[in-house]
């Protein structure tokens, strides 16, 4: 299943969200904004999600071939300011947790789903090369 790394302050909700994305099956890493780049650098998952505050940090984060980046505010965040445009192109959605965690679901089986039928899941490997 799909690698999913969830960045965030809301150690609770992050910890929720990451019970229910195992219960589905995949693979989540719960991880503070300070040692992302590193987490992230180290193995791209295949979801990014991250609070929508981190959005334009994290827009250009490696992520795994097909992958996507998906941002989040919690129901009582009042702000409302507007994503810088690099995040709003790089993100695949903006929700609202916990109220949207079933779509969250959906998302991540969307680009698990994606990224099987484009065959970008698989390692690209060259042919071997024969001597004539």
């Amino acid at each position: 299943m799909a690698r999913v790394v969830l960045v965030g302050s809301d150690g609770a909700l992050l910890e929720g969200l990451a019970q229910m994305l195992a219960a589905a099956g995949h693979r989540p890493n719960v991880t503070t904004s300070a040692a992302a780049h590193e987490t992230l650098r180290a193995n791209p998952p295949l979801v990014l999600l991250a609070e929508r505050r981190l959005g334009g940090e994290l827009s250009r984060s490696p992520l795994s071939p097909g992958g996507a980046l998906l941002l989040f505010r919690t129901a009582d965040d009042e702000d409302t300011t507007a994503l810088p445009a690099a995040a709003q192109r790089a993100a695949l959605a903006d929700l609202t947790l916990p109220l949207e965690r079933h779509r969250l679901l959906a998302l991540v089986a969307y680009v698990e789903e994606r990224a099987e039928t484009t065959g970008r899941t698989r390692i690209q490997t060259p042919p071997a090369h024969t001597a004539l």
